[in-house]
């Protein structure tokens, strides 16, 4: 990126992506020689002085106050969790606020929580995208052809956005898989941000960058997106196509669960029943918890 600092990355970037008219901001049939609106607007638009703007995008300026970067993310149209990234940004340039990351680990009532959840297919992931645990039908739904004990060894950890960008089986799996690329890569973006100091995270960031066209065009449109909830068509190879919805759990910092629900009495809960009656058929009868978590 030619930008100084991720956060004024991400404000060149997004400024870049908004058109005139979608502001609001009058053109006169003028060419212009940017895309997007020019410094000068968008500081206007957020009542910031243009110099003061600058010095933002250029990294010069680390003591944005709140009230700023909220009218600045009015101006440029963020949403929510957009926002929330500005300001994590915004947060993690400050040398003293930077924050180092703690090792994450499955928590007891996790695990049991998996064991309840024995009909649907649920999965623990961390903040690097790492498969923490799974249960069965978590197993079977989104990695069968993984070994069902691989969350349980980090040297073989699977890994989500790996997983979706560098894996033909996952790539497979979703019908619309564009669509789940991009969820992937807008919730890297968010923990990118409340996780500077994270070097794991962003060695991971580098080799998808290097490993896949598809993650670099899409890591460098800076989108930004929370997977909270999403419809995904999928074409399982056991048992066909069946539409999940897929929520995360969030349980504050930490690892989320993540669960695919079908509606009742439609062709993808049947097709989800018959996953879970093959599971079960070929799987033997010990705990989730103890078999498939790490």
């Amino acid at each position: 990126m030619n930008g100084t600092s991720p956060l004024g990355d991400f404000l060149r970037i997004r400024r870049s992506q908004l058109r005139p008219e979608e502001a609001g901001v009058p053109t006169y049939g003028e060419r212009r020689r940017v895309p997007g609106l020019r410094r000068e607007e968008l500081a206007l638009l957020a009542g910031v002085s243009a110099s003061y703007y600058a010095r933002l995008e250029q990294g010069h300026s680390l003591g944005a106050s709140p009230e700023v970067l909220d009218a600045i993310a009015r101006a440029l149209g963020l949403d929510e969790s957009e926002c929330r990234h500005l300001h994590d940004l915004a947060r993690s340039a400050k040398p003293r606020s930077r924050r180092r990351p703690v090792p994450e680990h499955v928590a007891e009532a996790t695990r049991q929580l998996l064991d309840a959840l024995a009909n649907v297919p649920a999965i623990v992931i961390g903040r690097r995208s790492d498969v923490l645990a799974w249960n069965r039908l978590g197993h079977a739904l989104f990695a069968g052809h993984l070994e069902p004990g691989a969350p349980d060894m980090p040297g073989r950890r699977p890994n989500m956005a790996r997983l979706v960008f560098l894996d033909a089986h996952t790539r497979d799996l979703y019908v619309d898989w564009p669509s789940k690329a991009r969820a992937v890569v807008g919730n890297l973006r968010l923990m990118a941000g409340q996780y500077p100091q994270d070097a794991a995270l962003h060695t991971l960031l580098g080799e998808l960058s290097a490993k896949s066209k598809d993650f670099a065009s899409m890591w460098a449109d800076h989108r930004v997106k929370a997977c909270e909830s999403a419809d995904y068509e999928m074409q399982h190879p056991l048992v066909g196509s069946l539409t999940v919805l897929q929520q995360t759990l969030s349980q504050g910092p930490g690892p989320s669960i993540v669960v695919a629900t079908t509606a009742a009495g439609s062709p993808s809960r049947a097709a989800l029943e018959l996953l879970d009656r093959a599971v079960t058929q070929t799987t033997p009868a010990h705990s989730d918890s103890r078999l498939i978590t790490g």
